[in-house]
């Protein structure tokens, strides 16, 4: 009976590994249409969007058969109720990408204000929380899982300047009012990107250490004081 749970949860996370492969690809294609002004590539990550869909609900499933019919205890029980959520978030970055593809499409290129925006910066970071926050998890690496969620401000930030340019550019031409929009939106959508990463990171903390960091980074990461005996999971 053991050795066919330790199977099931081996297959999960497979399964939950070959959602991130995906997921993470998505998101690079979809950059990479807007970078190189590539339609043909942005219809195709839109394509996609229905193989993560399918991978979404395979890992569901895992996890609700798993929960039927075994009865998992600590940390196996935290992998399980991460696993979850963990494909929740994937699923939501996997959308953003194919909604970051279709704002492309309604313009098609990059416009003459590109380098004024904050896209490149926040594609940067974007990209870079998403791999952290897919690494942390394959190795349980909490060490990683902060990298991700302190990358977080400065994505915050980058969001609010963009969307401040992005209004400059509109007062200054409104025949740019319709590509800065689709960059306002996109760039918005990177934010969110970085959302889901920061939740996956959280996650990992959760599997690994038994924590539940959500809101309390500041008392987690940077006080000398361990979490109460009441506040632990």
């Amino acid at each position: 009976m053991e050795r066919h749970f330790l199977q099931q949860l081996e297959k999960l996370k497979t399964r939950l590994i070959k959602m991130c492969s995906l997921v993470d690809e998505q998101l690079e294609l979809a950059l990479k249409a807007v970078n190189e002004e590539n339609p043909e590539l942005a219809l195709l990550v839109i394509e996609r969007d229905n193989k993560v869909d399918k991978y979404d609900l395979k890992v569901d499933r895992i996890c609700q058969r798993i929960v039927a019919l075994n009865q998992p205890v600590a940390m196996d029980l935290r992998m399980i109720m991460s696993s979850l959520t963990i494909n929740n978030n994937l699923e939501r970055v996997g959308d953003i990408a194919a909604n970051i593809a279709e704002n492309f499409l309604l313009i098609k290129k990059k416009p003459s204000f590109f380098e004024r925006i904050k896209f490149a910066s926040m594609a940067q970071i974007t990209t870079g929380m998403l791999k952290n926050a897919i690494d942390a998890f394959i190795n349980g690496d909490p060490k990683t899982a902060e990298k991700v969620i302190q990358s977080e401000e400065l994505l915050d930030k980058l969001n609010v300047e963009n969307h401040k340019i992005s209004i400059e550019i509109m007062k200054e031409n409104k025949d740019n009012i319709e590509a800065a929009v689709a960059f306002l939106v996109i760039c918005r959508q990177l934010e969110r990107i970085g959302d889901h990463a920061t939740n996956i990171a959280e996650d990992v903390f959760f599997i690994v250490q038994a924590q539940n960091i959500r809101h309390n980074y500041e008392k987690f990461f940077f006080s000398e004081h361990q979490m109460d005996d009441d506040e632990e999971l």
